[in-house]
C-alpha cells in the first residue's frame, strides 16, 4: 500500500493542466475560451476534472450514436452496400438475428442453424449480449433489431464513461489527460460496432486498481476482462517483468491467482454444462482466416496467393512471443524502470499488429492505454487521424466489393493504403513510447519527478534486478530528489529563479 507520506505528497502537488504544458492542447483550448485556470483544480468546484471528462465522454458517445442514424433508420435493413457507404455498420443488430437472440436461444447452450452453430464470443461478452436481449422490447423483427442496438448502446455508454473516469483517476495528478479518451474520434466512431467496450472498461478499472496498489482487485478484474475478450490477459506479462525488475514477486503471484480465479468463476459453469458452446470461441479464433485490417491481407492481395491458416497462426504466435521478449529485454535493460502503462500499451499493440485480423474496433483496446503511456496531444492526434482514415477506408472498400458492376467506393489498392496507414500510425505511437523508455527525460509524465503514477506497488521502488546499469534512481518528487527533472516548471521548461 502507498505510504501516508507518498499520499500527502501527491495531494500537495498541483494537478497538471495540459493547456499549460502541451502546445496543441493550449491552441485547442482557444476554442472554449483559452487555457484552464484555477477552477480546474481538483475539488475547487462542483464540476471536477473527472466529472468534466465524464460529461465529455457522454457527449462524444452520443455523437457517435447520431453518426449511426442512417443505418438505424433504414440502411441495416435494405441491403449491405448502404450501411457501408454511410460508414455506420454495426455487428449488433445483425447478430441479434444471426446468433439466435431474436428467437430466444440461450448462448452456448442452444445450437442455432448455420456454419457457426454456437456463439463465437467469450462467456462474459455472451452474458452481456443475453442481458441486452432480455431488455429488448417486443414488436416487429426490424423494431426489435433497432431496440437491441439501442439497449446495447446504452449499456456500452456506461462502459465508455467508466473507461474515461478510470483513466482520469489512474494518474492522480493528470486527470485532464483523460480528455484524450473522451474526445478521441475513433472512440466515438467505433464504440457501437461490437461489444469490445465491456472488456476495455474492465481493463481500465483493473489498471486503476493496480495504480492504487490493490493487487488482488487488479487480478480479479483482469480475469473478468479476459472472460470478455482475450487480450486483457496480456497485462500479466508487463506485471511479471516489472515485478521481476523490482523484486515484487508476491504481488505478481497474487495478481495472477486472482485473475485465474475470477476467470474460472465465470467460465467453469459453461465449460461443464455446455462444453461445445464454450469451446466455439477458441476454435473460431484458431480457424479464422486472414481478415480485414492486417498486414497479412496486404500480402495475400498483392501476391494473389493464399496462406494456410495454420501457417499464419504459427508465424503470428512466434512474432508475438519474439516481440514481447524484446519488450521484456527493454524493460530489464532500460536506464530507468519503464512505467506500467508504457509496457501494457506496447504489448497490446504488438498483439494487434501481428494478428491475422485488425478490426476497426480494436482501436478501442489501445486508446486508454495510449493516453496513459503517451499523453501528448500531437502524437495522439496523428495516430487518431490514421485510425479515422482507416475507419472510412474499410467501409468504402466493402461498399466497393458489394456494389457489383457499379464499383462505388474504394478499390483494393486504396484499401491496402488505408491498412498501411493505420498500421504505420500504431507503429509511430509505439516508437515514441519506446523512445520515452530509453530516454526517460522525454516522458511527459515523469517531467515533474514522478516515477510511475500508474505503477502502484512499483511506484518509487528500488530495482532488484537489471541487465544494464540503471541511469536514474526512482523519483517521487522534484523537490525531494535532484536530477534532470529538478528545476522544471509544470510546463516542462526551466523554472525562473
Amino acid at each position: 500500500m502507498p505510504s501516508a507520506e507518498k499520499t500527502d505528497v501527491d495531494q500537495e502537488r498541483p494537478v497538471v493542466r495540459p493547456t499549460h504544458q502541451d502546445e496543441i492542447a493550449a491552441a485547442g483550448s482557444e476554442l472554449i475560451g483559452g487555457r484552464s485556470g484555477r477552477w480546474t483544480r481538483l475539488g475547487s468546484t462542483a464540476l471536477t476534472p473527472v466529472g468534466a471528462v465524464a460529461l465529455v465522454a457522454l457527449g462524444m458517445f452520443a455523437l457517435g450514436m447520431v453518426q449511426k442514424l442512417p443505418c438505424y433508420n433504414w440502411a441495416w435493413f435494405r441491403g449491405a452496400t448502404s450501411q457501408y457507404t454511410h460508414a455506420c455498420y454495426s455487428d449488433i443488430p445483425h447478430l441479434f438475428v444471426a446468433r439466435g437472440f431474436s428467437d430466444g436461444l440461450v448462448p452456448y447452450f442452444d445450437r442455432f442453424p448455420g456454419d457457426m452453430q454456437y456463439l463465437e464470443y467469450p462467456v462474459l461478452t455472451g452474458v452481456f449480449m443475453q442481458v441486452a436481449s432480455w431488455l429488448t422490447p417486443g414488436g416487429s423483427l426490424q423494431h426489435r433489431e433497432q431496440m437491441y442496438w439501442m439497449v446495447n448502446a446504452g449499456m456500452l455508454m456506461i462502459c465508455a464513461v467508466i473507461i474515461a473516469v478510470c483513466v482520469a483517476r489512474t494518474h492522480r495528478r493528470r486527470p485532464w489527460d483523460a480528455l484524450l479518451v473522451a474526445l478521441a474520434p475513433a472512440f466515438a466512431l467505433t464504440a457501437t460496432i461490437n461489444w469490445d467496450l465491456l472488456a476495455v472498461a474492465l481493463t481500465a478499472a483493473a489498471m486503476l486498481m493496480w495504480s492504487r496498489a490493490r493487487v488482488l482487485a487488479f487480478g480479479i478484474l483482469i480475469g473478468l476482462a479476459t472472460a470478455a475478450k482475450l487480450y486483457p490477459v496480456l497485462l500479466l506479462g508487463p506485471v511479471f517483468v516489472l515485478c521481476w525488475r523490482a523484486g515484487k514477486w508476491r504481488e505478481f503471484v497474487v495478481a495472477t491467482l486472482g485473475a485465474a480465479a475470477s476467470w474460472l468463476v465465470v467460465n467453469l459453469p459453461v465449460m461443464i454444462f455446455a462444453p461445445e458452446g464454450w469451446k466455439r470461441f477458441y476454435a473460431f479464433s484458431e480457424e479464422r482466416g486472414i481478415d480485414f485490417g492486417s498486414f497479412w491481407l496486404i500480402i495475400t492481395q498483392r501476391t494473389g496467393r493464399a496462406i494456410e491458416v495454420t501457417t499464419v497462426n504459427t508465424v503470428s504466435t512466434l512474432l508475438t512471443v519474439v516481440l514481447c521478449a524484446a519488450i521484456g529485454a527493454l524493460t530489464l535493460m532500460a536506464p530507468r524502470r519503464p512505467r506500467f502503462a508504457q509496457l501494457v500499451f506496447l504489448v497490446v499493440a504488438v498483439f494487434i499488429l501481428v494478428n491475422k485480423v485488425y478490426s476497426p474496433q480494436y482501436v478501442l483496446w489501445l486508446i486508454p492505454l495510449a493516453v496513459l503511456a503517451r499523453p501528448r496531444w500531437r502524437d495522439f492526434l496523428i495516430w487518431q487521424a490514421c485510425e479515422v482514415m482507416y475507419f472510412l477506408g474499410i467501409w468504402m472498400y466493402l461498399a466497393y466489393t458489394t456494389s457489383g458492376d457499379k464499383h462505388q467506393g474504394l478499390p483494393t489498392e486504396g484499401y491496402q493504403l488505408a491498412i498501411a496507414l493505420h498500421l504505420l500510425g500504431t507503429l509511430y505511437l509505439c516508437a515514441v513510447v519506446v523512445r520515452d523508455v530509453l530516454v526517460p527525460e522525454r516522458d511527459v509524465v515523469r517531467r515533474d519527478g514522478s516515477d510511475d503514477p500508474s505503477g502502484g506497488v512499483l511506484d518509487g521502488s528500488e530495482d532488484a534486478f537489471v541487465l544494464g546499469r540503471a541511469a536514474y534512481p526512482p523519483r517521487k518528487s522534484v523537490a525531494a530528489v535532484p536530477g534532470p527533472w529538478a528545476g522544471l516548471s509544470e510546463a516542462g521548461e526551466p523554472a525562473s529563479d
